[in-house]
């Protein structure tokens, strides 16, 4: 266990993050030697806390313990480093009334100690966050140079030279793509389909077994159709750019229920403005020739057939109940029916997969020849079986390096393949990140705007959350995001649709 002590809150939550990104095995306990009157009522981003009035109590249990002292216009930060009572101390002068900068330099001397302490760095340096090409992007926007970018992410942040490259790369990518969106007058539509044929062992999206709800999918799809129409109502002076069908796997739904949501769609949308129209096939246990003639004579310009990986032991410990061949006959089914821009996900460190698994995994995939790969690096959350029957899992190696993402890299290279988005979640395998690659002309619209965080995303079905994007940016390039979600359960999305779409009413009344 890892403890950190605050004389006041304040940045909990980056500190929490960096410090499991080194020491991802540990648990990490934030704890308070301020009155409890300082901390009452404050939005804390810790783990745990505890207060007392006489300071905070001996941890016997710690294998580690960071003291983080906040005094005036400096941050005393002390390490004691194992239980023998070694330490490493730094102080730091800050400027208090620049927040980011603060932050900034807290980490980066927090980052330092442990470097020194431990030998260890981190690939994308002290980012935490989810967006690191929002950055880079940023540098573009704002005229600077590919040195001048790099110079800035290296003393700012401390990422490596591999990252910094690819993330400059991507943004430009991304940038020239984002060229041709009306971030103003356009927006995006998101349609989530909250069920799959079994739960896989790594998720924690909002997803249901469908054979518990396959009485009440045709309810379902009413109240989210009722979402649709206020959204077109609401949205129909706007350009819309771009639609994911996603979930859950969209495919569970029959043919003729595939059929029905995509016509409500188009009939309720001018599309004309449309650059993309996704659905994620996803699951091959859940493709039909029925189903894709279903999509494929709406219009569907994307789909995607996820494998994860093409080694059969490993599907079955994750519990996706399909083949190898499976996934390879769903693929090639798609290429005979007409299908032109097919994604493949694919997931790096999952249990008991070696390296020479994982290069198995993409000579086939590059005899498919997809015009479009995601490598995800596992990140298992909380609500993930992986998680919460962690015990089964135990004696199971999950391994993630930069050398598991170099040769993912080099496979899609020879595909004709570029990196065209990038993102990041916590606990990640590796402290690496998910990376989508894309042949010229193919790349995914809306896991761009996604990613950037520059167009507003309506969001309709159980468990989506949308983002109403403020066109004018703040004074540092970012734009101001409020969201509202969906309740995840169905049955109470089915009976409280009407609160839902109040919500979008809402939100989209604030001035």
């Amino acid at each position: 266990m890892i403890v950190v002590v605050f004389n006041k809150p304040d940045f909990e939550y980056d500190v929490h993050s960096l410090l499991k990104e080194f020491f991802p095995q540990e648990d990490v306990q934030m704890y308070y030697s301020c009155p409890p009157d300082e901390v009452e009522g404050k939005n804390l981003a810790c783990t745990h806390h505890e207060m007392t009035d006489d300071g905070v109590k001996e941890f016997a249990d710690a294998s580690q313990v960071f003291k983080i002292d906040y005094v005036g216009d400096e941050i005393a930060v002390e390490w004691t480093v194992n239980r023998a009572g070694k330490r490493i101390c730094t102080k730091i002068s800050v400027d208090s009334a620049d927040r980011k900068e603060t932050k900034n330099r807290l980490k980066l001397a927090l980052y330092s100690m442990i470097e020194k302490g431990t030998g260890k760095s981190l690939p994308w340096g002290t980012l935490s966050g989810i967006r690191p090409t929002k950055i880079a992007m940023k540098c573009i926007e704002d005229g600077m140079s590919d040195k001048e970018t790099y110079d800035y992410l290296k003393e700012t942040y401390l990422a490596s030279d591999e990252k910094i490259d690819l993330s400059i790369g991507i943004a430009k990518r991304e940038k020239a793509l984002l060229d041709r969106v009306d971030y103003d007058n356009g927006y995006s539509l998101y349609i989530g389909i909250p069920f799959c044929p079994s739960t896989c062992a790594y998720c924690s999206f909002t997803s249901y077994p469908l054979g518990v709800w396959k009485n009440r999918v045709d309810d379902y799809l009413d109240a989210l159709e009722k979402e649709i129409d206020y959204t077109a109502q609401k949205f129909y002076h706007k350009k819309l750019n771009s639609i994911y069908i996603g979930g859950g796997t969209p495919t569970t739904l029959s043919p003729a229920q595939l059929d029905r949501l995509i016509r409500k769609i188009k009939c309720s949308f001018d599309l004309k403005d449309c650059l993309e129209f996704t659905v994620e096939a996803g699951r091959p246990d859940s493709i039909t020739r029925e189903k894709l003639l279903a999509l494929k004579k709406n219009g569907i310009s994307r789909i995607s057939v996820n494998p994860q990986t093409m080694k059969q032991q490993t599907l079955d410990i994750i519990g996706r109940h399909h083949t190898v061949d499976d996934t390879i006959q769903s693929f090639k089914l798609a290429r005979e029916l007409g299908f032109d821009n097919i994604n493949m996900d694919l997931i790096m460190g999952l249990p008991e997969e070696t390296l020479d698994d994982v290069r198995h995994t993409m000579e086939l995939v590059k005899e498919l020849a997809p015009d479009n790969v995601t490598i995800h690096s596992l990140a298992v959350k909380r609500a993930a079986r992986l998680t919460i029957f962690k015990d089964r899992y135990s004696d199971m190696q999950m391994v993630n390096t930069q050398e598991h993402m170099d040769l993912c890299a080099a496979y899609c290279k020879q595909m004709g393949l570029e990196p065209y988005y990038l993102y990041r979640q916590k606990g990640m395998a590796g402290n690496m990140e998910n990376v989508g690659y894309a042949a010229k002309g193919k790349a995914g619209v809306y896991n761009i705007l996604i990613m950037e965080e520059k167009q507003t995303i309506v969001a309709c079905g159980a468990g989506a959350s949308t983002k109403r994007v403020w066109p004018v940016p703040n004074p540092d390039g970012t734009h101001r995001i409020d969201r509202c979600e969906n309740v995840k359960d169905v049955g109470q999305y089915i009976a409280r649709i009407d609160e839902m779409i109040e919500r979008k009413q809402r939100l989209f009344e604030e001035k």
